[in-house]
């Protein structure tokens, strides 16, 4: 059975960092097997991220994308334009990372059950933004 949360147990989650290995295919494209992957470290997005993301970005999906992985990236910490110069394989490979530990990569269905706010809407539309699955926008 599931308890009562805290406040502190309920504002943990953000503080939480995912350590993410990168396949040394994205990073060295062409060079052979032997090559290593890497890692970053990454944090959730937070609501206030998405706000500043939503306005800065305002409908273009790649710099969207761009502004997500430079929030979330913890380490090594790198400007937007710095996240700009990346592959765009890199780039998408994060943000679809970024996504997942952020809770925007809903599975078909569980969108529906979300609270239908406007908040809620506006993580959706920033998951399909940054090019996650298209789905139905709950009224």
């Amino acid at each position: 059975m599931a308890h009562a949360l805290t406040a502190n147990e309920l504002l943990a989650g953000a503080a939480i960092t995912h350590t993410v290995r990168i396949p040394a295919a994205l990073l060295r494209p062409g060079e052979p097997n032997n090559a290593s992957e890497g890692e970053v470290t990454l944090r959730p997005l937070l609501v206030r991220d998405i706000e500043l993301i939503a306005r800065a970005a305002k409908e273009q999906r790649v710099l969207t994308s761009l502004l997500m992985v430079q929030q979330a990236l913890v380490s090594p910490k790198l400007s937007v334009e710095q996240v700009g110069s990346l592959s765009a394989g890199v780039v998408e490979f994060l943000a679809d990372q970024v996504n997942a530990i952020s809770g925007l990569g809903m599975a078909d269905g569980e969108l529906e059950q979300a609270v239908k706010a406007p908040l809620a809407k506006a993580c959706f539309v920033l998951h399909e933004s940054s090019g996650g699955r298209p789905r139905p926008v709950p009224s």
